[in-house]
């Protein structure tokens, strides 16, 4: 396919309410669009958005917006949506998501009977911030509340040593937990595995990709792992490491990046490409002020799928018709000189 044209888009995007990890918090997500336009009129779209706190490399969102924009030029061309381009099946309506709460200490019963009353059924907590004595008695306490058919994702971004996490484990026997992601602050697969054992519900992996070699998928030290593209440098790699998974027995669940909207969709079509059963960690656009386009609805607990061909991605008006700032640079994506534009 002939690229006639290419820019870069940088934005700014103000967050609603921080973005709590055990290493700190965002107020704010930086990244920059990449709008390729193809010979016969074409355009499509990836995402860069860096973030070192998610082992997310400024080469690895580069490639991924490159190569996400280039596969949304050839599934239009193929007249088919991404996720069936992908997978080679029908096309997918809907993943089912997850809502996302940030910390444990922060949640309430209110909002708890909320995402109830709006259809989801996993619940997303930030735990390893506060601690693990108080995170404790504050999921036992918020599980009081839990409306009924709900279950708890718990993410502790490395956050524990191994005492610390057999505790944390052991507290959870008798709670509705759904899964519990990277509780260990140096993890190793015998102690992941000796951790894994114990619990009654999938631990994950997600930022620890220095464990997934081929020990890692001959003997899984964990149930589950969490995929999110950019950190892999692409939809195709991570189409090809959830095959690997799934081949394995190790269930997939696919994250953004807090992303903007059309990473967001970038994300949502491998899930529906590779794991179209799973609960997925997309439900992320409600954390922005403004975003770069049209986010995907979530009804019911499930994030529409775009029909059309290609990503679906929509963009704002403003970047359209964005203009050369005092920041104008050149760039090189495929062969084609770029120019990057502000996006505000």
């Amino acid at each position: 396919m002939k690229i006639a044209a290419a820019e870069w888009l940088p934005y700014a995007l103000p967050l609603k309410r921080p973005w709590q990890t055990s290493r700190g918090e965002l107020n704010q997500r930086e990244g920059r669009l990449l709008r390729l336009q193809s010979a016969d009129g074409l355009t499509g779209w990836g995402d860069c958005a860096p973030l070192p706190e998610f082992g997310i490399s400024e080469d690895a969102a580069t490639a991924f917006a490159e190569e996400c924009a280039h596969l949304d030029l050839i599934a239009q061309q193929a007249g088919l949506p991404l996720n069936a381009w992908l997978s080679g099946e029908p096309p997918a309506s809907f993943v089912t998501v997850n809502r996302n709460f940030g910390p444990i200490l922060e949640c309430t019963p209110e909002a708890l009977a909320d995402a109830g009353e709006a259809g989801f059924s996993v619940l997303k907590l930030k735990i390893g911030i506060a601690p693990v004595n108080d995170e404790i008695a504050a999921l036992h306490q918020l599980a009081k509340s839990l409306p009924a058919g709900l279950r708890l994702r718990l993410d502790a971004n490395r956050a524990w040593n191994f005492a610390d996490a057999q505790r944390f484990i052991a507290a959870c026997a008798s709670l509705p937990v759904e899964g519990l992601e990277e509780p260990l602050a140096e993890p190793t697969p015998d102690l992941l595995q000796k951790l894994q054992s114990t619990a009654a519900f999938p631990l994950a992996i997600d930022e620890s990709i220095h464990l997934l070699d081929a020990h890692f998928f001959h003997h899984p030290p964990v149930r589950r792992i969490v995929i999110k593209p950019a950190r892999h440098g692409g939809l195709l790699a991570s189409v090809e490491l959830a095959l690997r998974a799934r081949a394995s027995g190790i269930e997939v669940i696919i994250t953004s990046s807090l992303e903007s909207a059309c990473g967001l969709l970038a994300c949502a079509q491998l899930a529906a490409a590779v794991a179209p059963d799973a609960v997925h960690g997309l439900a992320t656009s409600e954390w922005f002020s403004e975003d770069t386009g049209t986010a995907p609805a979530i009804i019911g607990g499930r994030m529409a799928i775009p029909s059309v061909p290609g990503l679906g991605f929509q963009s704002r008006e403003s970047t359209k018709v964005g203009q050369p700032s005092h920041e104008t640079m050149a760039h090189t994506v495929a062969g084609n000189t770029t120019v990057n534009r502000k996006y505000r």
